[in-house]
């Protein structure tokens, strides 16, 4: 018999001593990841930026190493990123996508680890009065709520009002509240601290177990191991009431309409820092100051990470529901297990791997062909000239391009040579467009112009009637092409 129950006492510390928890407090590295994850992680950071917290972490690696601390071998080896990584897979942080960002957060081992330091390090644990009325209340509440007898219930009632009634006819006598003194106090503070640590590994359990749970019906349902209409109305219920689908969602439903409410939390922060104001305060410590300062914003951040992984759950399942494709999910499953198999299969030191030399051609089936035509294209239709074009009205032509024969015929009469800005100035007002003085320079240029030093400066006429000015290098050109034959 006493055989026995070692037997199993040794293994209920075995098995404790194999969770993420012990794990993390009981490892060689301990004090650094404790420190590391207590500076990143705080009351107002729940989740931290993938990219950051490697780039944070490092720092804390490069100063520990820079003070002298790696001398022993108290410091892990690699970057931050590295570190991050491995605690991902040993359980202690968590990494997942908010808001289109891949953040990290604290897993219920680590919030608990965490916990369990910040309790054993961080100031005096005594059997106070506070303490033990916490739980002597909470047992005769315990009671009370169990009673099933009406007459004691009543007894009960009576005897809680009846001290009420004398406390209040006690004030209304002296006129004033005898509060407790600043020792007693102090404990109740203590005592306070304490019940909060543990809410952060509370919350992030029932946030977990969602996420278990999530994982689960996914893969069930890509298993298929029943009719998709079965799958159906059992996975699209179970989504709707994700939060009752777990014990952990179930009694966190019920502390949800103690604290759920935006008032009470705010009520709550109020009376958190009024009790910083009053004169036992000031027998806290700096870091016990923050910490009782902060309860109300870890209690609205645990129950918003709930109510997160709750949306996410319910967003999930839904998704993977609508979208479910068994055939297609076999056909994965089957990729990744080839893949994992040829990765495996490269993983010996002395593994020869073939380069890829040329990419797999992919095999399209029957394509649908033509005959083509083997006689050669015919050229083009030759361009019709411009006398031949018929314009549907005038305004058509009017907006049309340069008036080259007009332009052409108007500088044949100028002379041998002339400056350009001074033609276009006495070109009839229907050739002196803006085009009409590109369609100028045009011609100018094919017969031969000469650059001037000064700048020219015409009006042309829309053929709306508005007028624009145009600025360009001063021009003087010729009106006959210069013929090469003259030699």
């Amino acid at each position: 018999m006493t055989g026995s129950r070692a037997e199993a006492a040794y293994a209920r510390a075995v098995t404790a001593f194999s969770t993420p928890t012990l794990d993390l407090l009981h490892g060689r590295f301990a004090p650094f990841v404790v420190a590391s994850l207590t500076l990143l992680f705080t009351a107002d950071r729940a989740s931290v930026a993938v990219a950051d917290a490697h780039a944070e972490l490092g720092e804390v690696l490069d100063e520990l190493r820079a003070a002298g601390y790696d001398d022993d071998r108290r410091l892990p080896s690699g970057s931050g990123r590295d570190v991050c990584r491995n605690w991902v897979r040993l359980g202690w942080l968590i990494q997942q996508i908010d808001d289109d960002v891949e953040v990290y957060r604290l897993s219920a081992h680590a919030v608990a680890a965490l916990e369990i330091s910040g309790r054993t390090g961080g100031g005096r644990t005594r059997v106070s009065n506070s303490r033990v009325r916490t739980l002597l209340d909470a047992v005769d509440h315990l009671s009370v709520s169990a009673e099933v007898d009406p007459v004691r219930r009543l007894a009960r009632l009576y005897d809680e009002r009846d001290l009420l009634d004398a406390e209040i006819a006690r004030i209304q006598e002296t006129g004033h509240a005898d509060p407790a003194d600043d020792e007693e106090l102090l404990e109740e503070a203590e005592n306070v601290l304490h019940l909060a640590r543990e809410l952060p590994a509370d919350f992030t359990r029932v946030a977990e177990s969602l996420r278990s749970m999530q994982r689960d019906v996914v893969a069930h349902l890509r298993r298929d191991e029943r009719p998709t209409s079965e799958v159906l109305r059992e996975y699209l219920q179970r989504a709707q009431d994700v939060m009752q689908s777990t014990p952990e969602g179930r009694a966190f439903a019920g502390a949800l309409r103690l604290i759920g409410d935006p008032d009470r939390i705010d009520a709550l922060t109020e009376q958190l820092r009024g009790l910083l104001g009053r004169p036992f305060a000031r027998m806290l410590d700096a870091a016990q100051r923050a910490e009782l300062d902060a309860i109300g914003r870890r209690v609205e951040q645990g129950v918003e990470e709930v109510l997160a992984a709750q949306r996410r759950a319910s967003h999930v399942i839904t998704g993977q529901v609508k979208t479910h494709d068994p055939l297609r999910d076999r056909q994965i499953d089957d990729l990744l297990r080839d893949v994992i198999a040829g990765l495996h299969g490269w993983s010996g030191p002395a593994t020869v791997v073939d380069p890829v030399r040329s990419m797999p051609l992919i095999d399209l089936g029957h394509l649908r062909q033509t005959t083509s035509d083997i006689r050669p294209p015919r050229a083009p239709a030759p361009l019709a000239d411009a006398d031949d074009v018929d314009f549907l009205d005038h305004d058509t032509r009017a907006w049309g391009g340069p008036r080259y024969a007009e332009l052409e015929e108007y500088v044949a009469g100028l002379g041998t040579d002339f400056d350009l800005a001074d033609a276009f100035r006495s070109v009839p007002d229907a050739a002196r467009r803006p085009v009409d003085l590109l369609g100028l320079l045009e011609i100018a240029h094919r017969n031969g112009l000469t650059e001037g030093d000064g700048i020219s400066t015409v009006e042309a006429l829309r053929p709306d009637g508005t007028s624009r000015r145009f600025a360009f290098g001063a021009v003087t050109a010729r009106s006959t092409k210069e013929d090469s034959d003259d030699e």
